[in-house]
């Protein structure tokens, strides 16, 4: 049998998923599996807390990543947006799946990464994933990341984004602690939007 050629699959890929609801069950599933755990931990902004998130697990499965990609895509797609990224490590699996299956769907949404720090060799790029002559100014960008406490690593990549002249359209994280990042965005005049919150996985 013959596999169907890339003009067939956007076809194919161009509706959003066809029942979100069940999509997104499916993934809190898969999350609830792979990435959410109790103990003791420290999270990255210093404070301790008795359960924990580590959604590299989901992002780099198969079905979790397309699950992930296709929740977030559709719920991006009203901003009319030119990129997406965020701080790396967290958000570059789901920003290149998100980059990967838009162009499936026919509508290219571009992706790129935020450096912690700048590279000591080469280009000593701090934004990477665009071409020599691309630029973020004047672009609308979502920056994301996949588990958002106080929102202090999503703020850095939203700061070195506007210093780079790009609109923030707004924050998208996979799962939403609710520790301040509510706050803290409202008061940067920042939208800010999650796929799943800590407390739907705390209340079972």
């Amino acid at each position: 049998m013959s596999k169907p050629s890339l003009s067939t699959a956007k076809s194919a890929g161009a509706r959003s998923i066809a029942d979100p609801k069940a999509a997104r069950a499916r993934l809190r599933d898969i999350i609830e599996k792979r990435s959410f755990g109790r103990g003791e931990i420290t999270l990255a902004s210093g404070r301790k807390s008795d359960f924990y998130f580590n959604l590299k697990p989901t992002m780099l499965d198969a079905e979790g990543a397309l699950l992930l990609a296709e929740l977030t895509l559709d719920a991006l797609a009203p901003e009319e947006l030119d990129y997406i990224g965020g701080l790396e490590l967290g958000a570059v699996p789901v920003a290149s799946a998100v980059a990967a299956l838009s162009a499936l769907r026919g509508n290219p949404l571009h992706a790129f990464f935020v450096r912690k720090k700048p590279k000591e060799h080469g280009a000593k790029l701090l934004i990477e994933g665009l071409a020599k002559d691309e630029s973020l100014a004047g672009k609308r960008v979502a920056v994301i990341e996949d588990v958002t406490t106080t929102g202090g690593s999503a703020m850095k990549a939203v700061e070195t984004v506007q210093e780079a002249g790009a609109e923030v359209a707004l924050v998208f994280t996979m799962v939403d602690r609710q520790e301040g990042a509510t706050e803290a965005f409202a008061a940067a005049g920042l939208r800010f939007q999650a796929l799943f919150t800590a407390e739907e996985f705390l209340r079972r």
